[in-house]
């Protein structure tokens, strides 16, 4: 049995996770959740709970979370548990697979794109004070250490699935010594794997490519706050946040999420959440933990009843539920079962 630390998260998390538990038990996964709730909206986040999450994920090495809501208020921290926790355990690559689900329509199709995004300083350093009244200052963060081990993955990264192209995405015309330092990483890192065209994009400019023309994209890299709106961007053109996987790495720790992170509050106890992309998650998560068969068997099954297209939840403009979801995805499992 394989231990997993479970973080169901706030919004619909906790729902979409008893469709991961339900899915794995009908497939037989041999995986054991150690489940902890972590939540600034429900006032069950402390520093005695960030430990506990931290102590679980040194012993599993491996975590399946949803997304960890963080409030707008100011209470005195400015530091998200969100951000701590990939903090702690140095998460510093978070990858999001853009990939296009066969059996569903949207306006581009054929999608394969990869964007990785450095989490772990940039304009989420949690740097900000008032210095004179009226007067905010806010920190990004650029370092050569962070930016070099940024590249490197991405290039590393395309170097093992295969990929021909590495764009890294910025704004050093602007600011010049920030993001300067991080295209000039990027550019160092580069010259290292010749096999791999590298490209540089403007972040406005690569949000308008994405939209009119995203097939010309392959791997994509860039600092913390253009990643996380290029991930939510490219998740909308292959389905919404209800169908992208995400992963985040550090030198030691896998922790598997969705690629765009959306709480979805709306939907909470509605039965309408869209299960796809934490199930696909959970799958990429078996992967990691060369459960290959179960693997296959759980992203098949979730593929199928796409194609199928009986079966469809709301924001992929169907009527099924969250349940039905889950049960046709149960029904796929073993497809060939008793014919």
């Amino acid at each position: 049995m394989f231990k997993v630390t479970m973080l169901p998260g706030d919004g619909v998390g906790p729902e979409l996770m008893h469709s991961v538990k339900e899915v794995f038990k009908a497939a037989g996964v041999p995986v054991e959740f150690d489940e902890h709730h972590l939540s600034e909206v429900q006032n069950t986040a402390s520093e005695e709970k960030l430990d506990e999450v931290v102590d679980s994920m040194r012993e599993s090495k491996v975590a399946l979370i949803g997304k960890i809501h963080t409030p707008m208020e100011y209470k005195g921290e400015l530091a998200s548990y969100d951000m701590r926790l990939r903090r702690k355990l140095d998460l510093f690559a978070n990858v999001v697979h853009v990939n296009s689900l066969p059996g569903f329509k949207t306006r581009h199709n054929n999608l394969d794109l990869v964007i990785i995004r450095e989490q772990t300083e940039g304009e989420y350093s949690s740097l900000e004070h008032e210095s004179v009244k009226g007067v905010i200052e806010c920190l990004k963060i650029i370092t050569r250490d962070k930016s070099q081990r940024i590249a490197k993955f991405a290039f590393d990264y395309a170097t093992k699935k295969g990929r021909s192209k590495v764009t890294a995405v910025h704004k050093a015309n602007i600011m010049k010594l920030g993001d300067g330092l991080f295209l000039q990483c990027c550019k160092e890192v580069a010259e290292l794997y010749p096999k791999i065209e590298f490209d540089t994009m403007i972040i406005d400019n690569c949000c308008m490519q994405l939209v009119q023309d995203p097939h010309q994209f392959d791997v994509l890299v860039m600092p913390n706050l253009y990643g996380n709106i290029v991930d939510n961007l490219a998740a909308g053109l292959v389905g919404g946040a209800g169908v992208v996987p995400g992963e985040s790495y550090s030198a030691e720790y896998a922790v598997f999420e969705m690629g765009a992170r959306h709480p979805f509050a709306q939907a909470v106890g509605r039965n309408i959440a869209n299960p796809t992309a934490m199930l696909l998650s959970a799958s990429n998560m078996l992967r990691h933990l060369n459960l290959e068969y179960h693997s296959n068997v759980i992203a098949e099954a979730v593929k199928r009843v796409i194609k199928v297209g009986k079966v469809r939840t709301r924001d992929m403009g169907g009527y099924s539920t969250t349940s039905d979801f889950m049960k046709s995805v149960i029904d796929n499992l073993h497809p060939h079962y008793g014919v």
